[in-house]
């Protein structure tokens, strides 16, 4: 590698770690033995960084010169920052090289606007291109779509691409508008729109001919950046529960807010990304896929923002304890899904064995199932009733100060192990 393409890799993949929509599930391109790598249903391993984002694929930008200047994106067209960008050549081949050597498992690829969203998205879709059909590169590819630009090159790269994603980045129009005077909802939500179609008539064709091209087989995802603007969780969950029904996202990410200048007026004055808040939106949005809840069950016009000291699945729990307890012997599916502390796993688990007996205590436990969350919202043989008449504000500081003790024994564990090293 010589430096100039060095330089290039240092600058735009460290350009690229602000986008954490990064997953690779979801995708079946299994190789036919003529071509390089492989993806398979379950996704490929990744390892992740402290703060929890993906790191196993080549995340990176084609480039970091673009038109637009959005306040809240560090590649602005404003900002003073070293630009530089990859041919399509370069890319594709800097791709082979790290996949070959084992560095990479995949390639997720997004870029600035350069000149204009057709010029960009061109390029875009021809490393795609250049992967799949010059050095039939087998493996995953997630590509971004560039709102603005022509339909058939969006398409194009939904043949080539293992996931597509576009960024609403701002969940509200007028907070989009204010710090990204150029973009709008409807620039967004166009490719959006094309990409769901097109997901959708590549599996119409593929019922009738077996080997009719597939387009983007990981369907699509979008990221919400979080804390850059004085939207509520609520209106946030709401604008993911209706890309979820309507648009038929697989995901919707969520990213903290990073400062990026201290300078603009209209952006809040942070010294770090709100991660506990990003986490609670993460657990929100899981409560919304998997364990049917509503948005307003989560939140609603009295919680407008969820609680940073507990789960949104525990919160609701304690918002509602006429619910509680339930009889685990008894209960439906749905309504054990709900208990804090037992998860789809486990809550399958439950119904499947009381089919063979009663359940005690002793089962619950070799399920999996946290204990000291659950036992405040079940009863069964040896779990009696005796926490109905326990207040939630008493529930609350007790699973807060059960928590509180782990910490501290965590921290204490963590130097006395400093100390160790030191001896």
């Amino acid at each position: 590698m010589n430096d100039t393409i060095l330089n290039k890799l240092n600058i735009l993949s460290n350009a690229a770690k602000y986008d954490v929509s990064c997953s690779s599930s979801g995708s079946n391109r299994s190789n036919n033995g003529k071509n390089i790598g492989n993806t398979v249903y379950g996704g490929i391993c990744h390892s992740f960084t402290e703060d929890g984002r993906c790191i196993s694929l080549l995340k990176i930008l084609l480039s970091n010169h673009c038109i637009y200047d959005c306040a809240y994106c560090v590649n602005r067209s404003s900002n003073d920052i070293p630009r530089t960008a990859f041919t399509v050549d370069e890319l594709a081949e800097l791709t082979i090289n790290f996949y070959r050597r084992n560095y990479i498992e995949g390639l997720f690829l997004s870029s600035g606007v350069m000149r204009s969203p057709d010029y960009t998205m061109d390029r875009l879709m021809n490393v795609a291109k250049k992967l799949r059909e010059v050095y039939k590169f087998n493996a995953y590819i997630h590509l971004k779509a560039i709102p603005g630009a022509n339909p058939e090159l969006i398409r194009q790269a939904g043949l080539y691409a293992d996931r597509m994603s576009v960024n609403i980045e701002i969940p509200t129009e007028q907070n989009l508008k204010l710090l990204a005077p150029e973009k709008d909802f409807a620039s967004v939500y166009q490719p959006m729109a094309l990409i769901k179609e097109n997901i959708i008539i590549s599996k119409e064709e593929r019922k009738k001919y077996r080997k009719s091209p597939v387009f983007s087989p990981a369907g699509q995802s979008t990221q919400l950046i979080i804390g850059a603007t004085p939207e509520s969780d609520r209106q946030i969950l709401q604008l993911a529960s209706g890309l979820y029904n309507n648009q038929k996202l697989k995901r919707v990410y969520y990213s903290g807010y990073v400062p990026v200048t201290l300078t603009d007026s209209r952006l809040p004055a942070i010294k770090q990304p709100p991660l506990i808040r990003e986490n609670r939106l993460y657990q929100a949005d899981w409560l919304l896929r998997f364990y049917d809840f509503k948005v307003d069950e989560i939140v609603n016009e009295e919680f407008q923002q969820l609680d940073l000291e507990l789960d949104p699945k525990l919160n609701w729990a304690l918002r509602n304890p006429h619910i509680f307890p339930i009889d685990i012997n008894k209960a439906d599916y749905e309504m054990i899904l709900r208990v804090p502390g037992i998860g789809v796993r486990s809550a399958k688990l439950i119904v499947h064995s009381r089919k063979f007996g009663s359940l005690n205590e002793n089962h619950l436990k070799k399920m999996g199932i946290v204990l000291k969350r659950a036992k405040y919202f079940i009863t069964c043989n040896q779990l009696t009733d005796g926490h109905r008449d326990i207040l939630p504000s008493i529930v609350r500081r007790n699973i807060l100060n059960e928590k509180h003790k782990i910490l501290k024994r965590f921290n204490e564990n963590q130097l006395s192990l400093f100390s160790d090293l030191l001896i």
